[in-house]
């Protein structure tokens, strides 16, 4: 059954503000362990989708793409392809093939990071997954909102927008609720 325009789910607002985080920190910490063990770029993309999908049922679709990277799903799935492609390149400079890993340490002067061109590829899938899941669940939101893309804040000047005059449907028109 579908909310009427304008009621709230006032729990569901409340908590999703600190769940959103919450499954963003776990998301990333999927994708920093999945190197050695199961994880990686591809299901912490799914784990944000989640909290970006979440975020779009209690606030409103546009609301969720405004909480995106770059927001706006295509340029951060574009980016997360960009970022993979790139992770090939480092391997030209020493005569290997594309996308042959490689690894080096940074010295940091307090201690040496140790960086892969894996972590780089592993990012890009991240976030390509995360903007073109996410576009597809926030455009499924939108269809249900009658295909408006109506934030949750601006809920009121929706109610305005669909009580003016319009025309009856005339599929609907002389069935009663129970007959569909």
């Amino acid at each position: 059954m579908k909310r009427p325009l304008g009621t709230r789910v006032v729990i569901l607002e409340t908590v999703v503000g600190p769940l959103y985080w919450l499954i963003l920190a776990a998301s990333v910490w999927i994708l920093l362990r999945g190197h050695n063990e199961p994880g990686g770029g591809f299901i912490g993309g799914l784990v944000a989708v989640g909290a970006t999908v979440l975020w779009g049922v209690a606030r409103g679709p546009a609301s969720a793409r405004r909480r995106l990277p770059f927001r706006d799903p295509v340029l951060l799935a574009a980016a997360g392809v960009l970022a993979s492609l790139v992770s090939g390149v480092p391997a030209w400079f020493v005569g290997d093939s594309y996308l042959t890993h490689k690894s080096f340490t940074l010295p940091l002067g307090f201690t040496d990071l140790w960086l892969s061109t894996v972590m780089l590829f592993d990012a890009g899938v991240y976030l390509c997954v995360w903007g073109a899941v996410s576009g597809f669940g926030l455009g499924l939101l939108a269809i249900d909102d009658d295909g408006d893309e109506v934030a949750g804040d601006a809920a009121e000047g929706a109610a305005t927008r669909h009580s003016a005059a319009a025309p009856p449907n005339t599929r609907t028109q002389g069935r009663s609720e129970g007959g569909r």
